[in-house]
């Protein structure tokens, strides 16, 4: 999979873009690149400094997409073209995948006011979860 995304995209089929590429469909979410760096270690000997190297040029050719979060950090994760929503507990990181798309309704406003042809969307909501209330209490 990971050859056939890197050449379909014009980009040289690397043993480090591959495991990149294969760390973050194992793992199917959002990852750092501190956090990528730790599951490559074991596979393929390569710096934290390759790994942002190589997920600027993924997402630069839009293989990965990369996210701000409100803690300040970059999170990357292979771009798929079914959207998901989440929401994300800012305590312990735990994540709800959220079923039904609240967008779409906006999307479709936003197609007909700006002729735009809208190819995705990501929303994520940050909050603290019911276990991590409860700790604080």
């Amino acid at each position: 999979m990971e050859e056939n995304l890197l050449k379909a995209m014009d980009l040289k089929n690397t043993k480090k873009r591959q495991v990149i590429l294969s760390v973050l469909k194992q793992y199917n979410h959002a990852m750092t690149a501190e956090e990528i760096y730790e599951k490559t270690k074991p596979l393929l000997s390569m710096s934290v400094s390759t790994i942002y190297r190589a997920l600027h040029t993924l997402s630069d050719k839009n293989i990965v997409t990369k996210s701000i979060r409100q803690d300040g950090k970059a999170y990357y994760q292979l771009l798929q073209h079914t959207h998901k929503h989440r929401l994300v507990c800012t305590v312990c990181q735990q994540i709800i995948i959220i079923d039904h798309c609240p967008l779409e309704e906006l999307e479709q406003r936003l197609t007909a006011q700006t002729g735009y042809e809208i190819t995705g969307h990501s929303l994520e909501f940050f909050g603290i979860c019911p276990n991590c209330i409860q700790k604080e209490k």
